[in-house]
């Protein structure tokens, strides 16, 4: 799971980002409103954590642009602003929950899994590509109707691959999706990743493209 972090306080979005990770989150920090936008945009996420009293553009107005243009990523608003009407507004303006500070982690921890089950108890959504089968819901894989075992990472990045199957993912793109921005990655590991992939599905469905990134094979 891929959470955008929207908080301007450098202590508690710390703490949060460590905390997050620690859970096996990939979690990427951004520090104002108006930075929500384009980070959409340029990655695959499956939760905001959005603050209120942003700098610039504050977190109401950041929420009422994304839910003005159609994006219906889950947000759950973090928030100081403890009176109902604050409440009130934040779910009317389209959050899909909202936590006042101070919070406990464990309770945001339970927030997030509240979220993950109601994700579950959507409709099936699948990725499909040829014989290639993917649940976005479950991460189960299947290629020629038979299941294969990947790790989470490993299932990540395939879901990147086939989301944009047939166009070239370059290679920040796709750390991005693995690591997020901040996080260090060793400068080889997206390599053995796609060693992996490839020894597991063969080695014609992914293919690279030097100096670019990689491609899903359409075909």
């Amino acid at each position: 799971m891929r959470i955008l972090l929207v908080e301007d306080d450098q202590l508690l979005g710390d703490g949060l980002q460590c905390a997050l990770r620690a859970d096996h989150f990939t979690v990427d920090w951004i520090t104002s409103g108006s930075e929500v936008e384009g980070a959409l945009k340029n990655g695959h996420f499956d939760l905001v954590l959005l603050d209120l009293g942003l700098p610039g553009m504050d977190g109401m107005q950041a929420l009422r642009r994304l839910r003005a243009g159609d994006n219906p990523v889950p947000v759950l608003i973090l928030s100081a602003r403890d009176q109902l009407p604050d409440r009130v507004a934040g779910l009317d303006a389209g959050a899909d929950d909202y936590l006042v500070k101070p919070f406990e982690m464990d309770e945001l921890r339970a927030r997030i899994r509240a979220r993950m089950r109601r994700l579950a108890d959507q409709p099936v959504q699948q990725i499909v590509v040829g014989t290639l089968a993917i649940n976005s819901d479950t991460l189960e894989v299947v290629l020629n109707g038979e299941p294969v075992a990947l790790s989470r990472r490993e299932t990540v990045l395939l879901m990147a691959l086939a989301r944009d199957a047939g166009r070239v993912l370059t290679r920040d793109r796709l750390e991005q999706e693995l690591y997020g921005w901040s996080e260090d990655v060793e400068s080889n590991a997206l390599e053995v990743h796609i060693h992996h992939l490839r020894k597991k599905l063969g080695t014609d469905l992914i293919r690279t493209v030097r100096g670019v990134g990689y491609q899903l094979v359409t075909r």
